[in-house]
C-alpha cells in the first residue's frame, strides 16, 4: 500500500472511532470502516454475494442449483426470462442484509460506499457484462428526481465509471411517464404494465452500435430494465446488459 493509501486508511479508521455509526443492517454493531458504509463487516460477511463460481441463469442471473463447469455456463437457462428485451442481467448479490441496507440508504443519501462500488466493479468485470462499452443509468422521471434530489442509479453509474473508465451516458435514456411506485405485493404483470413504454431514447446516436450497461439498484421482476432495454434496442443498441446492486 502506498503512503497516501495508508494515510487514507488511518484517517477513515479515526473518523469511525470518533464518530461511530450504527450498522443499518443489524442496528446493533457499529460500522468499523467507512468503506463498509452503511453496514458492519459482520453483516457484509453474512450477506449472500454472488461470485464467479455461482451457477446462474446466463440471461437473467437467477441462481440455479448445482455446479456447472465454466465452459457450460452459457447453456444454463431458467427459460422464464426468454421474452425479456435485455441480453443478460447480473446483480452483486441477494437483496438482504448489507446489500438491502445499501440500497435503502442510497435512496436517502447520495453516497455510494467504497465496498459497494468495488462489488459493482467486480461483477461487471465478469462475463457477459465484461463486453459493455457504455454505462447508462435507469432514469427516474423528472418529477420524481426533483422530489428526491438525485437519481440513485446515476450515482451507481458514476461510481462504476470511475473504476472501469467506461463512458457514462446520463442523457440518452429518458423516462417519459411518471409511473406509480412499485408496491410490495404487486405481481409481475402489474409491474410490467406500469412501466410499459415508459422510456425513450433522446440521443440515439450515442447508443447506436453500443453494448449498453444498464445500471439500477434492484432487479425484482425485470420489468423496468426490460422496458428500458426495449427502448435502447429500438434505438440501435447492439446489446443491453443489466447490472444491479441486488436481486429480490
Amino acid at each position: 500500500m502506498t503512503r497516501t493509501g495508508k494515510l487514507g486508511t488511518l484517517y477513515a479508521a479515526a473518523l469511525s472511532l470518533l464518530y461511530p455509526q450504527a450498522c443499518a443492517a443489524c442496528n446493533v454493531a457499529s460500522v468499523e470502516a467507512r468503506r463498509d458504509m452503511p453496514a458492519c463487516a459482520s453483516c457484509w460477511q453474512r450477506t449472500r454475494i454472488f461470485s464467479a463460481e455461482d451457477t446462474l441463469c446466463w440471461k437473467c442471473g437467477t441462481p440455479a442449483p448445482g455446479a456447472v463447469p465454466e465452459e457450460k455456463r452459457e447453456q444454463v437457462r431458467c427459460r422464464r426470462c426468454e421474452p425479456e428485451a435485455f441480453t443478460a442481467a447480473r446483480a452483486c448479490g441477494v437483496y438482504e442484509g448489507a446489500l438491502r441496507a445499501a440500497v435503502l440508504s442510497l435512496k436517502r443519501e447520495p453516497h455510494v460506499g467504497d465496498r459497494l462500488a468495488r462489488l459493482l466493479f467486480e461483477t461487471q468485470r465478469r462475463a457477459p457484462l465484461s463486453s459493455a462499452t457504455r454505462i447508462v443509468p435507469v432514469p427516474l422521471h423528472s418529477e420524481r428526481e426533483h422530489e428526491r434530489g438525485f437519481n440513485q442509479a446515476t450515482l451507481l453509474g458514476r461510481a462504476l465509471s470511475a473504476l472501469n473508465h467506461l463512458p457514462l451516458d446520463e442523457l440518452s435514456l429518458v423516462r417519459v411517464t411518471h409511473t406509480e411506485q412499485h408496491r410490495a405485493g404487486m405481481d409481475a404483470r402489474a409491474r410490467r404494465e406500469s412501466v410499459e413504454e415508459a422510456f425513450h431514447v433522446a440521443r440515439p446516436r450515442l447508443v447506436e452500435g453500443e453494448r449498453i450497461l444498464l445500471v439500477d439498484d434492484v432487479f425484482t421482476t425485470g420489468a423496468t430494465v426490460s422496458s428500458a432495454a426495449s427502448a435502447l434496442r429500438a434505438a440501435g443498441a447492439l446489446e443491453v446488459l443489466v447490472l444491479t446492486v441486488a436481486r429480490a
